[in-house]
């Protein structure tokens, strides 16, 4: 029998010796892994003690500055809060801020924190002028350049400290004028009066204590005055003494006193404004009227006064012609033209009087005898009945009523037949007037209007009569401007213009036609 390998025997007869040679080869791998390992810690280890040779100084650096530098930063952030900017024992912020630039020269914090500091210096400045601290607003100022501020705004609060330094010696000198000006009675008389040199010091100073105290007791006996002269009925100088005041100090506690004063003033003076006119007493009202528009240029009741007021002048212009008191006539036409009649209105009276001049020279040199005039006049009388039996009154020229009337006018103002015709023709002018406005034929209102206007100058239904064709002239444009026709529009605006030129709804409608491209003479 063939015998096996001794190895094979071995093996088959004792397992334990395999597996002690198996660990063994385990052990070996083992141990060379092992060996492996040593040798790249300490390949590392080596690098690891090279790099701290030689990084060893910025790593000190980073341990032992960065603890610095955050309680640097702090401390600089607690002085700039604290108004600290800059103390000569470092504890300001700005020696704080620059600690840290000095450790770390990139650090942002400190820039940002040196920009800060240098904006609140500039801002001390600044508080420091305006509580007359001047030395110390130099010295903010000089920090805040220091640290680099905007030059611009850096020379304005130069500037102010110099003219505020360049001042403060005249200050003392003059708060004596002002008293001395005060105690003299001169309130506001001129630059060198009390008021205006009180002011002058408060622009300065505006703090400056005396000088407040000096302008109040100057604006209380301002307004006393004021107080005296509305009680006075002087108006205009009462408004402009309380308009001065004003500009002074507007929230002065006389002011509502001396304001009310003025009003209770003004409504008295327009009272007696309107009961002169009522009494005709034209001087007289527009004496009252113009007064008060003085003191208050929109007061509608005054503005309605001295309207009426104009008419009523026209209207005596117009019976002082008819007498051939040509002089007192042409007053009147003055004085309803200084008080705003229109120019239509003014330009009627003085050809009513140019016409009463050729009648009375008619008279005196008679081109025509006594018997030929009468026929003339009995001529233009029929006219009238019959232009008033056709219902022409106005229209057509040359051949109406109204033409008629004023040719019989010309040739016997005081004709009593021509005076009945004239009162005949009053009621018809009114009558065409609304006849015409009903339909919107506005031109042939407007002349309704005329005829009625010189036939009752002083009507109290014209007023109210030119703002319901002005108003309709506008409604009318309207329409038409919206279907593009322009040149109506045009014609609308200068119509109202004629007739009632504050007429409230003109403004937006003109506004209108400038979009659309319409011309505004």
């Amino acid at each position: 029998m063939e015998r096996e390998p001794p190895h094979r025997l071995h093996g088959a007869e004792h397992p334990a010796l395999d597996r002690v040679r198996r660990e063994g080869r385990w052990w070996w791998l083992q141990a060379r892994h092992a060996r492996r390992v040593w040798r790249w810690a300490l390949v590392a280890a080596v690098a690891v003690f090279v790099l701290l040779v030689l990084l060893r100084k910025p790593l000190a650096d980073w341990f032992w500055d960065e603890p610095q530098i955050e309680q640097l930063l702090a401390e600089g952030d607690r002085a700039l809060a604290a108004g600290r900017l800059s103390e000569a024992d470092g504890s300001g912020a700005r020696e704080r801020y620059q600690a840290v630039l000095a450790l770390d020269g990139d650090r942002p914090q400190a820039r940002e924190g040196l920009a800060r500091t240098a904006a609140a210096a500039l801002q001390q400045a600044r508080d420091r002028l305006q509580n007359d601290d001047l030395d110390g607003s130099a010295q903010a100022l000089a920090l805040a350049r220091d640290l680099q501020v905007p030059q611009g705004d850096a020379d304005a609060v130069a500037r102010q400290l110099q003219a505020r330094r360049s001042a403060g010696a005249g200050i003392g000198i003059l708060l004596a004028q002002a008293r001395n000006a005060f105690a003299a009675g001169r309130l506001d008389e001129g630059d060198s009066s009390a008021l205006p040199l009180f002011q002058r010091i408060l622009g300065l100073q505006p703090d400056n204590l005396p000088a407040l105290e000096g302008r109040e007791d100057a604006l209380s006996d301002l307004l006393q005055r004021a107080r005296e002269m509305a009680a006075r009925g002087e108006l205009a100088q009462t408004a402009a003494l309380l308009q001065r005041a004003r500009q002074f100090d507007a929230g002065h506690t006389d002011l509502p006193a001396s304001q009310e004063a003025l009003a209770r003033a003004v409504d008295q003076r327009l009272r007696q404004g309107q009961r002169a006119l009522k009494q005709q007493k034209l001087e007289a009202a527009s004496e009252a009227f113009e007064a008060v528009l003085a003191a208050a240029p929109d007061d509608s009741s005054a503005l309605r006064g001295r309207e009426q007021t104009a008419q009523a002048l026209l209207a005596r212009s117009q019976r002082h012609a008819a007498d051939f008191e040509f002089e007192a006539a042409e007053a009147d036409r003055a004085r309803a033209g200084a008080l705003g009649a229109s120019a239509a209105a003014i330009q009627q009276a003085a050809q009513r009087i140019q016409r009463a001049q050729q009648m009375q020279q008619a008279q005196q040199h008679p081109a025509v005898s006594v018997a030929q005039r009468e026929r003339q006049l009995r001529d233009r009388l029929r006219q009238i009945d019959r232009a008033e039996r056709e219902g022409r009154w106005i229209s057509p020229p040359g051949h109406s009523a109204f033409d008629a009337l004023r040719e019989a006018q010309a040739l016997a103002p005081r004709d009593a037949r021509v005076r009945a015709a004239a009162s005949r023709l009053l009621p018809a002018s009114r009558q065409c007037f609304d006849d015409n406005l009903r339909q919107n034929r506005v031109q042939a209102a407007g002349a309704c209007l005329q005829a009625w206007q010189t036939l009752a100058p002083t009507a109290p239904g014209l007023p109210s009569s030119r703002v319901r064709l002005a108003q309709r002239w506008l409604a009318i444009g309207s329409e038409r401007l919206g279907r593009g026709d322009v040149a109506f529009a045009e014609a609308a605006v200068a119509q109202v213009r004629q007739l009632q030129p504050d007429l409230q709804e003109l403004a937006a409608f003109e506004q209108r036609l400038r979009q659309a491209g319409g011309r505004l003479d």
